[in-house]
């Protein structure tokens, strides 16, 4: 079973903003008058989809995360007028039990009304700012979330069940003119400590136990940087995509120059996303209305391939033998119109899916006879 998690808030106004967090799925169109979650299960055997409705009565969201660590709890960034101005505010949530994934509603259920989600608690006043988005600490309990509001990074520990947030520790971003956070990824090494995070057009990483920056690209895109992702087998590695229709690679103990770039989008890059097992297959969403499928295997865990011993080697296989290429495997057009999401199952590593501004959702495989020359 593959399980998603998106948001859709319907309206007259069809202006998206998109995001995918790891298993769970999310669309999201705005709203004026109320929204809605999809919990979307895909039965890889038997090719089929089945959906429940959660209803988010707070406001428009315009970005949503869910708990590595319990299936049932999300984080969402949602729209909320206060003293008439218009601020982005965070919160999570628990879905009804019965509705959790790996559940559906049956054919005789599917008219059935949308079932609210339970408020846990709110992840700090609008005072700290607008939202951009909450990211959850990759291991562990599903007790600490970072969310980021205008300049301020902030760690949450949630207590009593997630009832309760605190405010941990937070730093600010500090510069000329109005600094603010776009989007975060939390990183899965080194005890998970580090952050990264983008602004503009910069890349920055911050140590969680200090709160105090330790890296710094200034100039990572030519243009607004759109999301960020971690190798989940090297611990220094880190991807980036933004609006120079640019993928770059970086080595964070030298962010002088990129150690890879590609260049295979004609419009804005707004997703990228390893593999959570084969770090050398890399998923990239662009505004160009196509998801990318590379082969990055000349920096990845494995750039070699497959480590044969020589003795089991004839003289003409050793001669013969050249390391990988990177390349792209696939380009898919499924959609017509911009894909501001793509991610890949946590449950099945050779399944991935994308998603468009006209809130179409495609599931796809990675092509089985690359699948199996990884594999053997």
């Amino acid at each position: 079973m593959f399980n998603f998690i998106f948001s859709s808030d319907l309206t007259v106004d069809k202006r998206v903003n998109v995001d995918i967090i790891s298993i769970p799925l999310k669309i999201i169109q705005k709203s004026m008058v109320i929204a809605h979650i999809h919990v979307i299960d895909f039965d890889d055997e038997n090719n089929i989809i089945n959906k429940n409705v959660l209803l988010h009565q707070a406001g428009e969201i315009w970005h949503i995360s869910a708990s590595p660590a319990d299936k049932g709890v999300l984080a969402t960034c949602y729209n909320k007028t206060a003293d008439g101005k218009v601020v982005t505010c965070a919160a999570v949530w628990r879905m009804p039990a019965e509705l959790e994934p790996g559940g559906h509603e049956s054919p005789e259920d599917a008219a059935s009304p949308a079932h609210a989600l339970e408020l846990l608690c709110h992840l700090g006043p609008a005072a700290h700012g607008s939202t951009a988005c909450v990211a959850w600490e990759p291991a562990g309990d599903g007790k600490r979330v970072i969310s980021l509001a205008d300049n301020h990074i902030l760690l949450w520990d949630l207590q009593e069940s997630s009832s309760q947030a605190v405010l941990a520790s937070s730093a600010s971003l500090e510069g000329k003119g109005q600094l603010k956070f776009t989007t975060g990824r939390w990183s899965p090494h080194h005890n998970c400590t580090q952050v990264a995070t983008a602004n503009d057009t910069a890349v920055r990483g911050w140590d969680t136990r200090t709160m105090s920056q330790i890296y710094c690209i200034e100039s990572a895109h030519g243009q607004l940087v759109r999301d960020l992702d971690f190798n989940p087998n090297k611990q220094y590695y880190l991807a980036s995509c933004g609006d120079d229709c640019r993928v770059k690679f970086w080595d964070t103990r030298n962010v002088t120059e990129p150690v890879k770039t590609l260049e295979e989008h004609s419009h804005w890059v707004w997703g990228v996303r390893y593999n959570h097992s084969h770090d050398q297959l890399v998923l990239t969403g662009s505004s160009d209305s196509r998801v990318i499928l590379s082969n990055m295997v000349s920096i990845s865990s494995e750039p070699f391939g497959h480590l044969v011993d020589d003795d089991d080697l004839s003289e003409q296989e050793e001669r013969s033998q050249e390391p990988p290429q990177d390349s792209v495997i696939a380009t898919y057009e499924e959609h017509e119109d911009s894909v501001y999401a793509v991610d890949w199952s946590s449950a099945d590593p050779w399944l991935f899916a994308s998603l468009s501004y006209d809130g179409r959702l495609v599931i796809n495989r990675v092509p089985r006879a690359l699948k199996y020359h990884i594999l053997l």
